[in-house]
């Protein structure tokens, strides 16, 4: 039985204050590593840049501001299958309002989609068409966040991709829905216009993520085992500096993620070092990350991770996909049949695209093989990894474009 918004309890993020007293008296205790010699961060994230923000989270940083900022839309946390769900739920203002799912990735959070919110749910309020108006649903990945305590311990995209089919399908009963996603949402979103393509408008994605992501015996490899020495040395260029950027992560989350989670787990400086690194160099490479990433911005999302102590849950989807790789459910090629389109920013490191033409022979070439219907290839430049937070002019235009044609 399907239920109505209106008859969803409605969830209010509000952290007891005896965990932030708890978080304050470890960020005072924090001790810091010496760090000679890291001026340029060749060895990670500097003493330097990490001190003054841990510094600053325990006494500056104001968290009941934070929620109230949370507050401000309306969510809902239901059991899907066993499984904790929150999401974010706006209706739109329009004469026919389409559902659109929004999917974070990693270190994302279900916030990192602030931004674009208020212009894709009324558009008429931000100078647009009121017939481009969405629904809009903004859900935290199962483990990551408030939908938390992780129940299945082999969640990973597929399950994911099941457990937001019955969200949008059963729980809100929608007949059928678009996606967004970027990063690991976008292999949940994948997954969606693979097995569910018939109860999708459509799918937008901000990376072209093949269902075979983090599989095979080198799954920590995104070279795939290519020697970059042999590669003409504009190549050789791009892919040194996208292993640069990406591999640790992958690496550590894949090989040795509950290992890491031990020491993130406990220690607050540790965890807001890990994010961090990777808000820093996945974000636009050409721009000026202090002014694109607000301390207090920062610190919201560190802090939600840290209160549910979702490090260590949402760090495990990676070594799931690896572990119980999802079998296809028909043999149809390519393997996502619903229609496709795709928002991708100049400044990502991954795959680290110099022009607009090199970006889109990238996509050609490899990961864009896996989808049967692509609609729209939209490039820009401004922004990195974190689409939707670091451009969101640029994904609203183009969620509005891509379904647009397909109301």
């Amino acid at each position: 039985m399907s239920t109505t918004p209106s008859e969803l309890a409605p969830f209010t993020v509000h952290v007891p204050q005896d965990v932030l007293d708890d978080l304050r008296a470890r960020l005072k205790a924090t001790r810091f590593a010496p760090d000679p010699e890291n001026e340029n961060e060749v060895y990670g994230l500097s003493t330097a840049f990490l001190r003054p923000l841990v510094e600053y989270w325990a006494d500056g940083f104001d968290w009941r501001a934070a929620e109230a900022r949370l507050n401000a839309f309306h969510q809902h946390r239901v059991d899907v299958g066993g499984t904790p769900v929150h999401f974010v739920h706006e209706r739109g203002r329009g004469p026919a309002p389409i559902p659109l799912l929004l999917l974070h990735g990693w270190p994302w959070l279900y916030h990192h989609w602030n931004k674009v919110i208020g212009p894709l749910t009324d558009p008429a309020a931000f100078g647009g068409d009121p017939a481009d108006a969405f629904d809009v649903v903004v859900p935290s990945l199962p483990g990551f966040g408030f939908s938390t305590p992780l129940t299945d311990p082999r969640e990973n995209y597929a399950s994911m991709a099941d457990r937001f089919h019955t969200l949008m399908t059963d729980v809100l009963g929608y007949g059928r829905f678009g996606v967004g996603a970027a990063d690991y949402g976008a292999l949940v979103g994948a997954r969606l216009g693979h097995k569910y393509a018939g109860s999708l408008y459509g799918v937008h994605l901000g990376n072209e993520m093949p269902p075979t992501m983090f599989q095979g015996d080198r799954s920590w490899d995104l070279s795939g085992g290519q020697r970059t020495e042999d590669l003409p040395p504009a190549e050789r260029a791009r892919l040194v500096r996208r292993n640069d950027v990406y591999v640790s992560h992958v690496a550590a989350h894949l090989l040795d993620g509950q290992t890491l989670t031990h020491g993130l787990n406990d220690s607050p400086a540790g965890t807001l070092a890990w994010i961090v690194k990777r808000y820093k160099y996945w974000s636009d490479r050409d721009a000026d990350f202090a002014a694109g990433w607000p301390v207090d911005d920062i610190l919201t999302f560190a802090t939600i991770i840290w209160v549910t102590e979702s490090i260590g849950s949402s760090i495990r989807a990676y070594k799931n996909a690896s572990l119980y790789p999802p079998e296809p459910v028909n043999d149809l090629t390519p393997y996502v049949q619903a229609p496709a389109g795709f928002t991708f920013l100049l400044g990502d490191s991954s795959p680290g695209a110099e022009t607009p033409e090199q970006r889109v022979e990238i996509f050609k070439a490899g990961g864009g093989r896996f989808y049967a219907d692509v609609r729209d290839v939209n490039v820009h430049k401004g922004g990195g990894h974190f689409g939707p937070y670091e451009n969101p002019g640029a994904w609203i235009h183009d969620l509005r474009s891509t379904y647009r044609k397909l109301r």
